[in-house]
């Protein structure tokens, strides 16, 4: 209940709906909001004419970046998509929970024999093995170690932040998969004896994407190329790390990203999605016929 002093007070009430009472205050000019006055800022909440006056303020800069990924009025890639990055959140939980149960003795072995990558596998008229081309893309969710696991899963989660809600659920997961493919196929074209696990070329590719994506928009990337480069160079100088997933990885995404922000408009969705399958095409042609001829030389 009440109190005659509480009404009389319009600062317990939002100051657009004078007959909504509210308890929260907008983060900029501190008045009072009701729910449907809210919108949601880095930090606290704040009102309509707030936001209209922070958009307003703008620099041009920003309004060109803003102009250039929405390839204008009906553009089909936004600058944000908004709501959570769910896509990113299950490749998380499912990823994590498979490098999990690999920690339980007795387990990893088997899981890697089963999911990892081996070229060789691919091809049973060459070899006395099955053909299990589901490996090209399972190498995603196995790992070496822990720390290993730990890492890759670091990146995916402070990448996919960024880039889920930018280009939408279904182009994010897209660019993921067709990276880890990509990394998949340098690996059997480059060391087609070799076993291999991780989703790094899958995170290669984000960052890859991340870089072009960010070029298109006219941001900053150089703190991203020397991530990018420095993270490579490690792997060419460290054993025991497939450098050749990481640079199929980062090639394809980074091809990935072209289409996508060469095909933003809504009307050439279609011919985005003819790239993307061209692009898929091309990569199961090559690993069908190249890593052949290698192994048999």
């Amino acid at each position: 209940m009440t109190t005659p002093e509480f009404t009389s007070n319009r600062d317990n009430f939002c100051y657009r709906h004078p007959d909504r009472q509210s308890f929260v205050l907008c983060q900029r000019c501190m008045r009072t909001i009701c729910p449907e006055c809210q919108t949601q800022a880095p930090v606290g909440v704040i009102c309509p004419e707030c936001m209209n006056a922070e958009r307003k303020n703008r620099t041009p800069a920003q309004k060109k970046a803003e102009r250039r990924w929405r390839g204008g009025r009906g553009g089909a890639l936004a600058a944000t998509r908004g709501g959570r990055p769910v896509v990113t959140y299950a490749l998380l939980a499912i990823t994590s929970f498979i490098g999990l149960v690999q920690l339980i003795p007795g387990f990893k072995d088997p899981l890697i024999q089963a999911l990892g990558f081996f070229a060789p596998f691919l091809y049973p008229n060459l070899f006395a093995v099955p053909f299990e081309p589901w490996r090209l893309l399972t190498v995603l969710l196995v790992h070496g170690s822990f720390i290993h696991l730990a890492l890759n899963m670091l990146a995916l989660w402070m990448l996919g932040q960024s880039l889920e809600p930018m280009l939408g659920r279904t182009r994010y997961l897209a660019l993921y998969l067709i990276s880890g493919l990509g990394g998949s196929v340098m690996v059997a074209i480059l060391a087609p004896g070799s076993w291999t696990v991780g989703a790094s070329g899958a995170i290669f590719g984000l960052l890859a994407s991340l870089l072009i994506i960010g070029r298109h928009i006219g941001a900053n990337v150089t703190g991203i190329l020397v991530i990018l480069g420095i993270n490579f160079a490690f792997g060419l100088f460290v054993g025991g790390i497939s450098w050749q997933a990481h640079l199929g990885g980062a090639v394809v995404g980074a091809l990935v990203a072209l289409i996508y922000v060469k095909t933003k408009r809504r009307e050439q969705r279609t011919l985005q999605i003819i790239l993307l399958s061209a692009l898929v095409v091309l990569l199961i042609v090559v690993v069908a016929f190249v890593p052949p001829l290698i192994l048999l030389s």
